[in-house]
């Protein structure tokens, strides 16, 4: 008997591929195939996939980039890459959709829905994006990463957390060691759509710091590329030891290492502080939809273990000295620490994988009871 197939589709950012990653894994390990379907942006992402995982790029557009013909096509574009992905689906029958946002999980999401294929849909934000927007009536489950999540009325989710890779969860609740007079660790991530604010006001905010604390700082910086250079220059002539990168495939070991990470509030960043446990200073991205940044930071601010920064409030002035309290107080960053790790949801990979496992099952249920 060949074993179910799921696909998950999921758009071309971090955050959502890194939570399809997540279930990808564990639905392997319970004995599914699984299908990837994405964009060219989103199979940048695909590195750390499970071989098994076959990964089909789909023709998909969206309405917020590109010039007015261009809008024009997009849906064209989008139904197109819903005809190829139903004409895959009537060849190779899945026993459950997945969709993680982005415009790129149309055409799988689409062709579901046409099928009346099992399928549901994973919103890593406090606020859905517009994608899962626009599927929340039409799919059978909703798991939600934040909570509490804005839905649509009369639809209702379930909260499962957002699921983090395995090289997270293996480095879930590393041992912390609090700043002091001896080397310490800052992790910098901008995220691929706000990281520009972060070079230009992170830098000048540590050099600002006093120079017993400065000369005990390393920074991995994560600088979009264009910005890479003047970032590395910067911190050169400020003598501040910093390794400057446009993505860093080893976050979990950095994180791991880290005394402080400033970052900001992307969905899967806050699950894996939640997850590893480290102080942060967060600064949600304002031009995110819905400001749904400042929802996803709220649990870890509420639970003592981050500060939140808006960018109105940005300045290399008000960032030094959030950065030389967290530092200058051991204790209190032991307990930031400590604190992120009771709003982390390790299982939640494993809760979504059973959401799915369930809907599957209920709906052959139903199919045999119709028989």
């Amino acid at each position: 008997m060949n074993a179910p197939l799921l696909i998950i589709a999921a758009g071309g950012t971090g955050g959502h591929m890194f939570p399809a990653q997540s279930l990808a894994e564990v639905m392997l390990a319970r004995g599914w195939r699984v299908r990837l379907s994405t964009d060219a942006r989103g199979a940048r992402y695909t590195g750390g996939f499970p071989a098994a995982v076959e990964v089909t790029q789909v023709r998909s557009a969206t309405f917020a980039r590109g010039e007015a013909l261009a809008k024009l096509l997009v849906p064209l574009k989008i139904a197109m890459g819903t005809l190829r992905a139903t004409l895959r689906m009537l060849r190779d029958k899945p026993a459950v959709v997945v969709g993680f946002g982005g415009y790129p999980s149309i055409p799988a999401l689409g062709a579901a829905t046409l099928l009346r294929l099992p399928r549901m849909i994973h919103e890593q934000n406090g606020v859905l994006g517009r994608v899962n927007e626009a599927f929340a009536k039409r799919v059978d489950a909703i798991a939600c990463g934040t909570w509490p999540t804005v839905l649509p009325e009369g639809v209702s989710g379930a909260h499962v957390g957002n699921p983090v890779r395995g090289a997270i969860l293996e480095r879930a609740g590393a041992g912390y060691i609090p700043p002091g007079d001896y080397p310490m660790e800052l992790l910098v991530m901008g995220g691929s759509q706000g990281a520009r604010i972060l070079s230009d006001v992170v830098p000048p905010a540590l050099a600002g710091l006093p120079m017993e604390m400065l000369k005990n700082i390393r920074v991995s910086h994560q600088a979009r590329e264009e910005d890479g250079e003047r970032v590395s220059k910067f911190y050169a002539e400020a003598g501040i030891a910093a390794d400057v990168q446009p993505f860093f495939d080893d976050v979990p070991r950095r994180m791991s290492e880290a005394q402080l990470v400033i970052t900001r509030a992307g969905a899967s960043s806050i699950a894996d502080l939640s997850v590893i446990g480290r102080p942060a200073i967060l600064i949600p991205y304002a031009a995110a939809a819905g400001d749904h940044q400042t929802a996803n930071a709220r649990g870890l601010v509420d639970a003592g273990a981050a500060v939140m920064v808006q960018e109105s409030a940005l300045s290399p002035e008000s960032l030094m000295e959030h950065v030389n309290i967290i530092l200058g107080a051991p204790d209190a960053a032991l307990q930031m620490s400590i604190a992120a790790l009771s709003t982390g949801k390790p299982e939640a990979a494993e809760a979504l994988a059973q959401m799915v496992e369930e809907l599957a099952q209920n709906t052959g249920a139903q199919k045999g009871t119709a028989q």
